[in-house]
């Protein structure tokens, strides 16, 4: 079988679907690769790299799609809402396509890729399998350049310095939301020198906090179910979270960052940091809103910008792992490999409906959406068990 690696072609991505110190893998599990050519480029990894590990470059796109039985991209038609539809024609039944596919997106997206007859994988719908867990993987390098963001925006410096001039104070940062991005926010305004503390509605992230060494903020409100079973947040009510912003306020308005990154999956980022939150902080301050994307957790976020409201900056950038696009594309292809070996035997594609990977990650077939989870989100009727199976 073969597998393709076009170009990405969302404005902006930088990164690429696989890396050439990763083809020898593939290759010895009876896989050929071929690249687009420059599709590495923008990541740090050239066209002869890939050459010389065993991959073939092609100079168009619409031959790496002709040529591949598996089709693996970043971001998909569906994570890719500018020019990922341009993709559609170039897809035929039967073909393959893993990769960031936004699954609980527009249900009119998802019936035009199953329409396709392309069968789909969807990374965001991996189980927490730690080698496999591309969302996971980005979302550690959007809490690490949420920090180094926030740090070179905010007019101060992070650490303590005691100078000639003087002792300057440590900046405060305050992290709400506590999964792997907001971990690995803590991590490294810890490292910058910062005084960190941080907020979860799960208990369990607690010990994580502590762990870390930032102060973990208690308030006197308990969440009912607070994670699935995955281990991810799940909605509260709206009294829940008016208690929730009522209670943050004082917290909110004692740092000089506050980043933020509570995302529920498959709902709206829920409001955390209200506008007359922002007011009361410190002009110069900053906010770092890793949920925009799913319409932010701060009122005043704009996705995809940065304003200054009440003299703080707020920040909603997209897609920040994009902004180092090296190491996201080696963690990145390290996922996708390891889930291609999984999903690949002796050559040939073995899907099987009994391995959770598989089954929890399958998107559409034959013309269908058949993920089970995602047919629930969208209202439609549970699909018969012949037409789930590959």
């Amino acid at each position: 079988m073969i597998v393709g690696v076009p170009c990405e072609n969302y404005p902006g991505e930088r990164r690429v679907a696989l890396v050439p110190a990763i083809i020898p893998n593939l290759t010895k599990a009876g896989l050929e690769v071929v690249i687009e050519a420059g599709a590495g480029t923008y990541a740090g990894y050239l066209d002869d790299e890939y050459s010389a590990k065993g991959g073939k470059i092609l100079p168009e796109r619409a031959e790496v799609f002709r040529a591949a039985d598996i089709v693996v991209q970043v971001l998909c038609y569906g994570s890719n809402d500018r020019t990922g539809q341009a993709d559609l024609p170039h897809f035929r039944p039967n073909q393959t396509l893993v990769g960031f596919l936004r699954p609980f997106g527009a249900r009119e997206t998802l019936h035009e890729i199953a329409a396709c007859g392309v069968t789909t994988f969807s990374v965001e719908l991996m189980p927490r399998t730690q080698s496999m867990d591309a969302l996971s993987s980005m979302a550690t390098l959007a809490g690490y350049k949420a920090a180094v963001l926030a740090a070179d925006t905010l007019p101060r410096i992070f650490p303590m310095l005691t100078t000639a001039a003087g002792t300057i104070t440590p900046g405060r940062v305050l992290i709400i939301g506590v999964g792997v991005a907001g971990l690995q926010a803590i991590a490294t305004a810890r490292r910058l020198g910062a005084v960190v503390s941080a907020y979860d509605v799960r208990p369990a992230a607690k010990e994580q906090v502590l762990s870390l060494g930032a102060r973990f903020v208690e308030l006197p409100i308990e969440a009912k179910d607070a994670q699935d079973a995955r281990g991810y947040a799940t909605a509260q009510g709206e009294e829940f979270y008016r208690k929730q912003r009522e209670l943050l306020g004082d917290a909110v308005a004692a740092n000089d960052i506050v980043i933020t990154a509570a995302v529920i999956p498959g709902k709206k980022s829920p409001v955390l940091v209200t506008k007359e939150m922002v007011a009361r902080m410190v002009p110069g301050s900053v906010i770092v809103d890793l949920a925009a994307e799913r319409g932010g957790n701060c009122e005043l976020t704009r996705g995809g910008e940065t304003i200054v409201e009440h003299g703080v900056t707020i920040i909603g950038q997209f897609n920040l792992a994009s902004t180092v696009p090296y190491h996201a594309s080696q963690m990145y292809a390290r996922n996708l490999t390891a889930f291609l070996l999984n999903l690949v035997k002796d050559g040939n594609l073995q899907f099987n409906e009994a391995d959770e990977i598989h089954r929890e990650t399958l998107l559409t077939r034959n013309g269908e959406i058949v993920n089970a989870r995602v047919r629930e989100y969208l209202g439609l009727p549970e699909l018969a068990a012949e037409s789930k199976g590959a």
